[in-house]
C-alpha cells in the first residue's frame, strides 16, 4: 500500500501545492513529512532516547539583570515576532484569537499593540491564511505611531486517513488546508523574504511568542544575555505544576546531550505517567524562544530546508463537525529546533511571562482583578492577591457546557467579571449567570442542580460553596 502512496499520491500533493503556488522549499518540506507519515513514522520520542535536564544546565532569569545594559543597546538588533495563526476553534471561534477582549474592553492585538508602542523594538506578526485579512483590518482600526510588519505562514494540505490521498471539501475548500504547527515560522521568515529583509536592515536577534500570552514581552536581561553570550537559540522554561503536565517538556538526548523538546503528542501512550510527572521532566516549555537570525540563516544556507520532528495531528477535515473525514495534520513545533543549534540554552523564568489564554477558563482569570496592567501595559498578576509569582494562578473549573464557547461565556459575565483576587479555586457546575460587582473569596463550588439558569446577585460576596 505505501509503495502505491507513494507513486500515485505525492505526484497530486505537489501539484495541488504549486497550484497555490506555494514555495518549492514548503514542498519539498512537506514531502519528508508526508514520506515519513507512510513509512509508519509517528513522530513519538521514547523515554529510552532521552533524560531529565539536570539544575546546573538551566539558567536562571534572576541571575541575568547583569546584562539588562547589554540587551538595551541590543533593542535597536531585535524583532519581536508574534505567533497570531490560531483561530480558538476550541472556545467557539471562526475569527482570529488574537481579536477576543481580553481585559478592559481591549483585545490581545491591541494590548500587544500598545506594548509596542512603549518600546523601540520592531514587531512582526505571523499570521496564518485564516488570520491574515481580519489581523489587517483590525490593525487599521489600531491608533498607534508605527506600522508593525506582517507575514503569513505556509500551509500543508491535509491527507486522509483513510488512504494517504489528499483531502477534498468542496463546500469549503479552504478547509483542505492546515497551517503546519508554529514549527513552520523559520521557513515562513525564509521564504516570505522577511528574514532577508530583517538581516539587511541589522536585525539580528528575533524573540518569538504567542499572541495569546500577554506574560510575554521582550526584556532588557534575557536579551543582553542572548546577545552577549552569542546564543543560537535559547528557550524559556518554566517549573512544571499540576496545571502544566499537558505542556511539551525539556529533556537531552542521550545519544549526544543536545537539548530535546517532547510534546504530549510525541509521548507514548505507555510513558504519559512519566510525562506528566511534576519532578521528573521538571521543565516545560511556555513557546517563548529567542532566535539568532544570522545562525538561523546559515542553517538554510547548509540545509536549504529546515526539517523538524514530525507531529502527526489526528483531526477531522472540518475541525467543527466530527463526522466529516478523519484526516492527519502534519505539524511541527518551533521549540523542536532547540536540537538543532550547537550551544542552544534554556533559561527558567518566572510565571509572570506565562499567561496563556487557551480556554475560557484562562479567559475569566484573565478578565478578572486576578491581573492588572503596569503603566507600559504589561501585564502583570495583581500585587493585592496573596499568592507568590511562583505558585500557580487561581485554579478556574467552568462548566463546559455552558461556558466552553466564547458566546455562552459572555452571556453568562455580560454584567461584568467577579472579582478574583482573593480567590485561589472556583468550579461552577450548571448553569449560573453573574450580575455586576460579585466577590468570590477562597475556594468556592457554585451548583446549580436546576432545569432553569440561576443568578448570582448584584453585591454578592461568596466565600463559600452554594447550591442552588
Amino acid at each position: 500500500m505505501n509503495d502505491i502512496v507513494k507513486k500515485d499520491y505525492l505526484p497530486d500533493f505537489a501539484a495541488k501545492m504549486k497550484a497555490e503556488n506555494l514555495d518549492d522549499m514548503v514542498i519539498e518540506t512537506f514531502e519528508h513529512y508526508y514520506r515519513q507519515a507512510l513509512s509508519g513514522e509517528t513522530g513519538l520520542i521514547h523515554d529510552r532516547d532521552i533524560q531529565p535536564v539536570d539544575l546546573d544546565e538551566i539558567q536562571e532569569l534572576g541571575n541575568l539583570d547583569i546584562y539588562q545594559e547589554q540587551g538595551e543597546s541590543a533593542f535597536q538588533h531585535a524583532v519581536r515576532v508574534v505567533l497570531n495563526g490560531g483561530l480558538g476553534t476550541s472556545m467557539g471561534l471562526i475569527g482570529p484569537k488574537s481579536l477576543i477582549e481580553v481585559k478592559a474592553g481591549q483585545s490581545f492585538l491591541d494590548v500587544i499593540m500598545k506594548q509596542a508602542s512603549n518600546s523601540n523594538v520592531k514587531l512582526l506578526f505571523m499570521n496564518s491564511f485564516n488570520t491574515h485579512d481580519d489581523t489587517l483590518n483590525a490593525l487599521t482600526r489600531i491608533s498607534t505611531a508605527f506600522k508593525p510588519l506582517c507575514f503569513i505562514q505556509n500551509k500543508f494540505p491535509k491527507v486522509l486517513r483513510e488512504n494517504y490521498r489528499p483531502a477534498s471539501w468542496p463546500s469549503n475548500p479552504k478547509l483542505e488546508w492546515n497551517p503546519p504547527g508554529h514549527g513552520d515560522v523559520f521557513t515562513a521568515l525564509y521564504t516570505s523574504g522577511m528574514m532577508q529583509q530583517l538581516l539587511k536592515e541589522n536585525i539580528r536577534y528575533a524573540f518569538i511568542s504567542n499572541s495569546d500570552n500577554l506574560g510575554a514581552r521582550m526584556d532588557a536581561s534575557l536579551l543582553g544575555y542572548f546577545a552577549q553570550k552569542d546564543i543560537p537559540f535559547m528557550m524559556e522554561v518554566a517549573e512544571k505544576t499540576p496545571s502544566d503536565v499537558k505542556g511539551g517538556h525539556l529533556a537531552k538526548l542521550r545519544e549526544n546531550g543536545r537539548f530535546i523538546l517532547r510534546e504530549a503528542a510525541q509521548c507514548p501512550e505507555s510513558e504519559m505517567v512519566a510525562f506528566q510527572k511534576i519532578g521528573h521532566y521538571r521543565y516545560f516549555n511556555t513557546n517563548s524562544i529567542w532566535v539568532n537570525l544570522n545562525a538561523l540563516n546559515q542553517i538554510f544556507q547548509k540545509h536549504h530546508k529546515i526539517l523538524l520532528p514530525l507531529i502527526l495531528n489526528k483531526k477531522t477535515l472540518d475541525p467543527r463537525d466530527t463526522y466529516s473525514p478523519p484526516v492527519y495534520q502534519l505539524e511541527t513545533a518551533m521549540g523542536a529546533a532547540i536540537s538543532l543549534f550547537d550551544r542552544s540554552a534554556a533559561v527558567r523564568v518566572p510565571r509572570s511571562r506565562f499567561f496563556p489564554v487557551k480556554t475560557c477558563n484562562d479567559l475569566l482569570a484573565m478578565r478578572s482583578d486576578c491581573f492588572v496592567f503596569t503603566s507600559k501595559k504589561n501585564l502583570r498578576m495583581n500585587p493585592d492577591r496573596k499568592i507568590s509569582d511562583e505558585q500557580e494562578t487561581i485554579k478556574i473549573n467552568l462548566d463546559p457546557g455552558f461556558y466552553g464557547k466564547i458566546d455562552d461565556f459572555d452571556k453568562r459575565f455580560a454584567e461584568g467579571t467577579p472579582s478574583l483576587v482573593d480567590c485561589y479555586t472556583l468550579n461552577i457546575e450548571g448553569d449560573v449567570r453573574f450580575e455586576k460587582d460579585v466577590r468570590i473569596k477562597g475556594s468556592v463550588t457554585i451548583r446549580n442542580t436546576g432545569k432553569s439558569q440561576a443568578v448570582v446577585k448584584a453585591g454578592s460576596i461568596i466565600d463559600k460553596d452554594i447550591v442552588f
